[in-house]
């Protein structure tokens, strides 16, 4: 398909959905322009790391982009597909920008339809006015709201998406995470369940970047540690995030108060969990990437924005040792535990935990891994 059919192909799909969506259609041509911007500028990664005007520092960036994108589709059999086989430059320093919202006196987020992904908890905008009139618009209706940037997104394998310099901003670990999620995005993806979509995500993202610099480096090497070291952060994080969102839950839950009681009760809540983040997860965290957190801006969309990420990571942490700590076992089994779309992914995750502890001599392994040292040999 021709890059220009591409494109139309994009802008006529947004015209199509226009009528039955909540978004608007304005909204949706900026976003087919901005796919198109992006999608015109695409220039094979091959060619551009071997372009002598490529900065050094940029080439081995795009170098290691393609390294993990064949770690992920030949060590752990994912869909690749296309996917960051190009380089795509955004003249600025934020790709888009993330509105989300929830109701204040419950853990319920306001959400959008689109197709294809279903009900969404958050909306993106690259026109970043637009995204702060839509939160000043949701903040008038009483919801709280959290605007925050993003470097990436994923059109889930509908089109071959490539690696964007806001991305490449990352560290090496972190890089090869992102590189890994988005593509199991692709892989699988259940409609209206953003919340197990993008913790699933984030698991093989982290999981997965241990395996490819623990095989390629050492385990004992720099990026082997730094991997691991980001996935206990995030273990941690999760396990503090699932307890305070309980908090939360418990008393919104409360018949014997007001939503107006309740919205100001709730500040305990916060003020109990940032004394507690500071004196239990502080001291154990091994990076940086939490350590703010206590001191910023607190409300339900926030939390709810932070779950979508954090949600279970322990349940898949469970799911992994179950399965030998066998990255590819515990994938193939996900993938099948999820196949009825009908059924709420995480309690199927749970029945598969159960089903492999009972499993007499649960065989260890580390395939992908062991294939990846196969496929890319020690540097």
């Amino acid at each position: 398909m021709t890059r220009r059919r591409r494109i139309v192909l994009l802008a006529l799909a947004g015209f199509a959905a226009a009528g039955s969506l909540t978004c608007s259609p304005a909204y949706l041509i900026r976003a087919g322009i901005e796919e198109g911007r992006i999608l015109s500028r695409r220039r094979p990664i091959a060619e551009v790391a071997a372009d002598p005007a490529t900065p050094e520092r940029e080439r081995q960036k795009l170098n290691l982009v393609t390294d993990a994108r064949d770690f992920a589709e030949h060590a752990l059999g994912l869909d690749a597909g296309d996917s960051y086989t190009t380089y795509s430059w955004v003249d600025r320093d934020t790709l888009l920008l993330v509105v989300s919202a929830a109701r204040r006196d419950r853990f319920e987020p306001h959400t959008w339809w689109f197709p294809i992904v279903g009900h969404v908890p958050y909306k993106g905008f690259f026109d970043f006015d637009a995204a702060f009139r839509q939160a000043a618009a949701l903040e008038e209706r009483g919801l709280d709201t959290w605007v925050r940037p993003s470097p990436a997104f994923s059109t889930l394998g509908w089109f071959s998406d490539p690696v964007l310099n806001t991305v490449l901003r990352s560290s090496d670990v972190a890089l090869v995470s992102t590189v890994i999620h988005e593509i199991l995005h692709n892989t699988l993806f259940i409609p209206s369940q953003v919340s197990f979509n993008e913790s699933f995500a984030s698991f093989v993202g982290d999981r997965g970047a241990i395996d490819f610099f623990c095989s390629r480096d050492g385990d004992d090497s720099a990026s082997c540690r730094e991997a691991r070291a980001e996935w206990h952060d995030n273990l941690l994080f999760g396990a503090f995030l699932t307890r305070f969102i309980d908090d939360l839950e418990n008393l919104y839950a409360r018949d014997d108060l007001s939503s107006a009681a309740k919205i100001t009760a709730r500040e305990a809540v916060f003020a109990a969990a940032r004394s507690r983040f500071r004196a239990e997860v502080l001291p154990g965290l091994h990076t940086a990437a939490f350590r703010g957190f206590a001191d910023r801006p607190l409300n339900n969309a926030t939390l709810i924005g932070f779950r979508l990420y954090y949600r279970g990571l322990d349940r898949f942490e469970a799911a992994f040792r179950e399965h030998g700590g066998d990255l590819v076992a515990t994938l193939r089994a996900i993938e099948a535990a999820t196949r009825d779309r009908r059924r709420d992914p995480f309690a199927a995750l749970e029945e598969l935990i159960g089903r492999a502890r009972a499993a007499p001599g649960a065989e260890a392994g580390a395939r992908g891994r062991k294939l990846w040292t196969r496929i890319l040999p020690a540097v």
